[in-house]
C-alpha cells in the first residue's frame, strides 16, 4: 500500500486478479476496485465535506504539503484527525488524539531501499515511556475494532509480506537475520541477490527495452511582471524534509539554524541585497521574510529554498497544481516575486 492506486509490490488495485489474490491471503472479501486520493486530493476533499477524519502516521502534511495554509486549513476543519508519530510535529498540533511511535532505533522490522536491498533492523534501545512500535499499535487498534489479527512479532507480518509479493521472494526472515541484507530479485536461498538488473536483457521479446517519448508537461504558471522570478524548493545536507527530527539533532541544527534561501549573486546585486541579507519571497498563495545567500549554483532569476524551517514555511508559497500522471505538485516551479526587506519587527 501507501500509493493509492497500488496494492504492496506495486499491484494495482484495479486489477481484478490481484484483488482476488489478495483476499485469499488475507481471508478478507473483495474490496474497492477505485483508486484512492493522493495527500492532495485529500486535502481538497476534507475542504468539500467528502473527508471527516484521518489517521496520519509518520507524516507532516502541515509542513509538507504544497499552498500549506490551505491544507492546515483543512486538517482544523477534521471531525477527528489521528497522529502517529516520534515527535509532537505541526500537524500533531491538529490531533484529537497523538499515538506515541517508535523510533527507527527502537523497533524491529525490515526496510527496503529504492536499491531494492532489504535490511533487517534491530532495536538498540526501547522505546521512552508509552511510546510503542508502529506494527504494534495497528495490531491493537485493530483487535479493539473487533478483527481477528493475531500478529505477535514483526516476523509474522514480514511471513504475510512474502505471500504478497513476488519480490521477496527466496528472502526469509531467518535468512535477513544472518545476512542481515538481502538484495532483490533473489534467485535462490544461495543468491546474494541481483544488484544489477536487465544485464542480459529486458523481459520483452528479443531482450531489448522499450523506449517511450515524454511529453513535456508545461509549469501550471510561468514567471511574469508581478512574480518575475523563479522559485524552487527542496532539503539541504543537514535537514531532512520538514525538519521534524534533524532540527531536533542540536549539531545540525547549530550548523544551519536559520531560515534562508539561495539566489545567484548577480540577481542579489540587481536586487540591491547583500548577501546574509532580507527578502520577501511572494507568490500567489502568500509571503515569507527570510535571510538570503548569494550560490553560483542557483541559476540567474531562481530562487532556491529548503522547506524545513516552520518560522518561513517555504509551502505557504508552493503551488498545489497536480501533474496529470503521477499527481506530484509543482514543488519545483513557482512564480515568485523578490523584495529587499530592511528590518523585520520584533515578535
Amino acid at each position: 500500500g501507501l500509493i493509492p492506486m497500488f496494492l504492496p509490490d506495486y499491484q494495482s488495485v484495479t486489477d481484478d486478479g490481484v484483488r482476488s489474490a489478495f483476499t485469499e491471503i488475507w481471508g478478507s472479501e473483495d474490496f474497492s476496485a477505485e483508486t484512492g486520493l493522493t495527500v492532495v486530493e485529500i486535502m481538497d476533499a476534507i475542504h468539500a465535506g467528502s473527508i471527516k477524519g484521518m489517521y496520519i502516521l509518520g507524516e507532516n502534511p502541515a509542513m509538507s504539503d504544497p499552498d500549506v495554509d490551505h491544507a492546515r486549513a483543512a486538517l482544523a476543519r477534521l471531525e477527528h484527525l489521528v497522529v502517529q508519530d516520534i515527535f509532537l510535529t505541526e500537524t500533531a498540533s491538529y490531533a484529537d488524539v497523538i499515538l506515541p511511535a517508535s523510533a527507527w532505533a527502537e523497533k524491529s522490522g525490515t526496510v527496503t531501499n529504492t536499491n531494492r536491498q532489504v535490511q533487517m533492523g534491530r532495536p538498540a534501545i526501547r522505546p521512552p515511556g508509552d511510546a510503542r512500535e508502529d506494527w504494534w499499535i495497528t495490531v491493537e487498534l485493530a483487535r479493539r475494532l473487533g478483527l481477528d489479527w493475531s500478529y505477535r512479532h514483526p516476523r509474522e507480518v514480514f511471513a504475510e509480506m512474502a505471500r504478497s509479493m513476488r519480490s521477496l521472494d527466496n528472502i526469509t526472515w531467518e535468512r535477513l537475520e544472518a545476512e542481515g541484507a538481502v538484495t532483490y530479485p533473489s534467485h535462490s536461498l544461495d543468491d546474494p541477490g541481483q544488484a544489477v538488473v536487465f544485464g542480459e536483457g529486458f523481459p520483452r521479446a528479443g531482450g531489448r527495452a522499450r523506449f517511450t517519448p515524454a511529453s513535456v508537461v508545461p509549469p501550471d504558471e510561468v514567471p511574469d511582471a508581478d512574480y518575475p522570478f523563479v522559485l524552487i524548493t527542496g532539503r539541504q545536507l543537514e535537514h531532512w524534509h520538514t525538519g521534524s527530527m534533524t532540527r531536533r539533532a542540536t549539531v545540525l541544527d547549530a550548523v544551519e539554524p536559520e531560515a534562508n534561501c539561495s539566489l545567484h549573486p548577480r540577481t542579489l546585486r540587481r536586487l540591491g541585497v547583500d548577501p546574509g541579507g532580507l527578502v520577501r519571497l511572494t507568490t500567489r498563495r502568500g509571503s515569507v521574510t527570510l535571510m538570503a545567500r548569494a550560490d553560483r549554483a542557483v541559476a540567474e532569476d531562481n530562487v532556491f529554498m529548503p522547506f524545513a524551517f516552520v518560522e518561513a514555511a517555504a509551502n505557504i508559497l508552493t503551488n498545489p497544481a497536480l501533474d496529470p500522471y503521477g499527481k506530484i505538485p509543482e514543488f519545483k516551479y513557482s512564480a515568485v516575486r523578490v523584495e529587499k526587506v530592511e528590518t523585520v519587527a520584533a515578535e
